[in-house]
């Protein structure tokens, strides 16, 4: 059974069962800020899930492409070494929506699998929900009474909350699930071992297929769980395991899913495949990665330096070096293997046809750029690697990794790849420590014309005197003019100072610099290695005078509060998180302060307020500072002070002590904690994995923010003419103003339906059997796509053409069918940029759909002749 047919009948079986077949989504997720890429077939249905959109059909199925690199969800190293992992895959899966539930979806699946599919059920395991005294939750009895009616006992197998318990995230919808796995192996290796001994144990030849989730449950924010209203099904099949089932294959990669990709990869190279282990690792690499890369490029995300972009890069990047030292491909040649996937997966997924030339181009340019300095780089790494066994070490430097990153455009990951292969490891807080010094050459590069240092008196480094004073007599020891955005600044430098200088997080202190004769702002401290620079917009007239050194106090008391309030801050997330909080990374500002520390989930608004509440009452209780200088780090670590982890500290620290608070510090801190006055958080979200964010404020600005929350409310409740209830009073518009826009969408459907009509009755004209529509209408933008789609779902051979002006500013539309495309040539790009400049625009799209917006719409009408013209020249050719 080909793949085509594997697909087709999957789908054929669950229509046939009343499910709608909808079309996969996109690989590439644009609108949810938790997902970079669709990993699973339940993604487009997950506000379904969550309550936020009613379902259009209660029965759906599909096949689904997904892409899995990032997260808990990640394969990309066992990619090509095992026979079933892939970045990129297809999930055929199937939904209910507060339809059907457990006896239904498990009675499906067993019919499809053994009657449709005629695979022995002999070969077939269920694993099912084995309970969990923690959430209180029992076995699922019931989908094990379901698989005991089809399969012997010893095949019905209890599963752990890791493997048979779904949960959406750490919140949310929930449920226990049932996997069917399968059992591939000969018969002789079946009487050896039994199947279900096997099962779960990432074995290669006893694989899971299938996984029915049963959503039931909603888990709250304080961990517990609460019954649905609804109940609904979430399945999901791997499509390329199924296919090497059906195809009596042992390996996903053997199947004519891969195999023409792998045999083309075998004719470029001239080296067969399965001549060796290792070359036969590196074509599957390459087969998999170019699935994920022409499929994301389809979606419309191109390779980048960021986010999204940068995975694709990456998994590029991976693919061309295996081509590169395995198959002794020095050139581009995985862009020749576009047209091979078009063949295989064209059908199902015609946008891989469609922006085939797209796709090959961009493929194409990325290798050229990769190759170029990837055969240095790897010479270099050879080298070092070389140079390391000599003298058997097994670590490769943190600067050689940092210079294949910098200097050949190596991630980290794929020097680790290189050094893993060779029985390395990499000195990856080496690689971090060359990283923090190219930020701090960044930022000096930033200083542009910088003099030498004139040299006034000779000193010792600077002596810090701001824990004690905001004033002191100080001489400038050394300065120097520097050019920075074309802008003239002087860094100073003193004998002593009262300034702190920006680190820890800490930012700089600002004040005056002033004698009897003038007085100078110093607008900023920083730290450059050890030494402590003042910078001024203007050099004293006599510079080798004394002078009093000035801190702003109001600035620094602000700052004060909030670095104390950052202290108390971390203390009260271990108390009410965990032990597990660290910090790892702040800001600490006069205006505000941000803490960005490691936990595993979103802080809840409970926690949250838990939070708030103990860092006021050590504010109240008004703990004095306890602080101790020149402490010896094991004494200071005796101590119980909490250092950061990857954190320098010297011989001697300082230690800052609240109460229960006690950390390693050198910035700077009230006298009291009551100085602080009020503390509020602003905001919690996520940096990255395991990082979490607060942003809070203090003193001053946490009182402004409580009065301006008062004011708001206030006024709310005067708008809204409540006295109390403002939120129900909010929700209750909302909801009329979602009502009405359902309303308004409706009519604008209705209206251009009645266009659509009136544009066929009286603007159209048939070219053979194309129909050409064109005509300029009175909608807005949204319209105009929604009605270009319309037409084009609905008339055969389109090629339409309409103009519009909305808030006074021209639009122009171009539509044209699939066939006009790839039979006539035509491209809607190239059509509306040579329109356009009739209403002095510009514009773009694809080939079958472009628009363009301008400034003249006194131009509009010949824009729109200007684009039939065009079409009716090249459709009579």
């Amino acid at each position: 059974m080909t793949s085509e047919e594997v697909r087709k009948q999957f789908l054929d079986y669950f229509r046939s069962k009343g499910h709608e077949i909808v079309p996969s989504a996109p690989m590439v997720v644009k609108n949810d800020p938790t997902l970079m890429f669709t990993n699973a077939g339940m993604n487009q249905f997950k506000d379904i899930f969550l309550g936020n959109r009613k379902p259009a059909y209660l029965r759906v199925a599909n096949a689904q492409k997904c892409l899995r690199v990032s997260g808990k969800h990640n394969d990309l190293e066992e990619v090509g070494h095992d026979t079933y992992h892939h970045t990129m895959f297809e999930m055929l899966g199937n939904w209910s929506f507060g339809d059907y539930f457990k006896k239904e979806a498990i009675d499906m699946a067993w019919e499809f699998l053994t009657v449709t599919m005629k695979i022995d059920p002999d070969r077939l395991y269920a694993t099912v929900f084995g309970g969990d005294a923690s959430d209180r939750l029992e076995r699922d009895t019931e989908s094990a009474a379901c698989w005991m009616e089809k399969l012997p006992s010893q095949h019905v197998l209890d599963g752990s909350r890791k493997d048979n318990f779904w949960e959406m995230g750490e919140t949310g919808p929930c449920g226990p699930c049932t996997e069917i796995h399968i059992d591939i192996r000969d018969e002789k290796e079946r009487k050896k071992i039994p199947g279900h001994e096997l099962v779960n144990k990432d074995h290669a030849e006893v694989i899971e297929i299938w996984n029915l989730v049963f959503i039931q449950f909603n888990r709250k924010e304080n961990g517990s769980l609460i019954p649905l209203p609804s109940r609904h099904v979430d399945t999901g099949m791997g499509f390329e395991r199924l296919c090497m089932i059906m195809q009596g294959k042992r390996s996903n990669y053997d199947t004519d899913v891969f195999m023409p990709l792998i045999l083309e990869i075998s004719a470029i190279s001239n080296i067969p495949y399965g001549d060796s282990e290792q070359t036969d690792v590196a074509m599957r690499v390459v087969a998999d990665h170019l699935r994920a890369v022409a499929f994301s490029i389809a979606d419309g995300q191109l390779p980048s330096n960021n986010k999204a972009g940068y995975v694709i890069r990456r998994i590029l990047r991976r693919a061309v070096r295996y081509g590169y030292t395995y198959l002794k491909q020095n050139d581009p040649f995985i862009y020749r293997l576009v047209p091979v996937l078009g063949r295989i997966m064209g059908r199902a997924y015609p946008e891989i046809i469609q922006q085939e030339e797209l796709i090959t181009r961009v493929i194409r340019e990325e290798e050229r750029s990769f190759l170029h300095t990837l055969a240095t780089g790897i010479q270099r790494l050879d080298s070092v690697i070389a140079r390391n066994s000599k003298k058997g070490i097994t670590k490769i430097d943190g600067k050689d990794a940092f210079e294949l990153y910098d200097t050949f455009g190596f991630p980290l990951d794929l020097t680790a790849l290189i050094a893993r292969e060779n029985d390395m490891d990499i000195d990856t807080e080496g690689f971090d420590r060359e990283m923090r010094k190219q930020k701090d050459r960044s930022r000096t590069a930033a200083i542009q014309d910088a003099s030498d240092w004139e040299n006034l008196f000779p000193a010792d480094n600077t002596l810090f005197v701001g824990y004690d004073s905001l004033e002191a007599e100080v001489k400038i020891t050394k300065y120097r003019k520097v050019s920075q955005r074309n802008k003239v600044y002087y860094h100073l430098v003193f004998d002593k100072t009262p300034f702190y200088a920006e680190s820890g997080g800490q930012v700089g202190d600002t004040g005056l610099l002033e004698n009897d004769g003038e007085k100078i702002p110093v607008l900023n401290t920083i730290k450059e290695n050890e030494l402590i620079i003042h910078i001024t917009d203007k050099l004293p007239e006599h510079p080798e005078h004394t002078f009093r050194a000035v801190v702003n106090g109001r600035k620094r008391k602000a700052t004060a509060n909030n670095h104390t309030a950052t202290h108390l801050l971390h203390w009260a997330l271990r108390k009410v998180l965990g032990t597990h909080v660290e910090q790892k990374g702040s800001l600490v500002h006069p205006d505000y302060l941000r803490f960005d520390f490691s936990h595993f989930r979103k802080v809840t608004d409970e926690e949250l307020d838990r939070v708030v509440t103990l860092v006021n009452e050590k504010i109240r209780e008004n703990i004095p500072l306890d602080e101790k200088r020149d402490v010896p780090l094991p004494e200071a670590r005796q101590m119980g002070a909490m250092s950061l982890f990857g954190e320098k500290y010297g011989e001697k620290v300082r230690v800052i002590r609240f109460g229960d608070s006690v950390e390693l510090c050198g910035g700077t801190h009230v006298h009291a904690t009551g100085e602080i006055g009020l503390f509020l958080i602003v905001s919690e979200s996520a940096v990255a994995a395991g990082i979490r964010r607060i942003e809070a404020v203090s003193g001053e600005k946490a009182e402004k923010m409580a009065r301006e929350k008062i004011r708001v409310v206030n006024e709310l409740k005067a708008l809204l003419k409540v006295k109390e209830d403002v939120i129900n009073r909010v929700r209750e518009l909302m909801e009329e103003n979602r009502l009405a826009a359902t309303r308004l969408e409706a009519c604008n459907r209705e209206k251009l339906g009645v266009i659509k009509k009136e544009l066929l009755a009286d603007n159209t004209e048939d070219i053979g059997d194309i129909k050409l529509v064109s005509g300029i209408l009175n909608i807005s933008s949204k319209m105009m796509k929604d009605l270009a789609f319309m037409m084009r779902n609905e008339v055969p051979g389109l090629a339409f053409v309409a103009g519009s002006v909305a808030d006074g500013k021209p639009l122009l539309t171009v539509m044209l069918d699939d066939r006009l495309v790839e039979e006539k040539g035509l491209d809607a790009r190239q059509i509306i940029r040579e329109a356009a400049v009739e209403i002095q625009g510009g514009g773009g799209g694809q080939a079958f759909y472009a628009t363009a917006g301008g400034k003249n719409p006194k131009g509009l009408k010949q824009a729109v002749e200007k684009a039939v013209a065009r079409i009716k020249e090249k459709v009579s050719k």
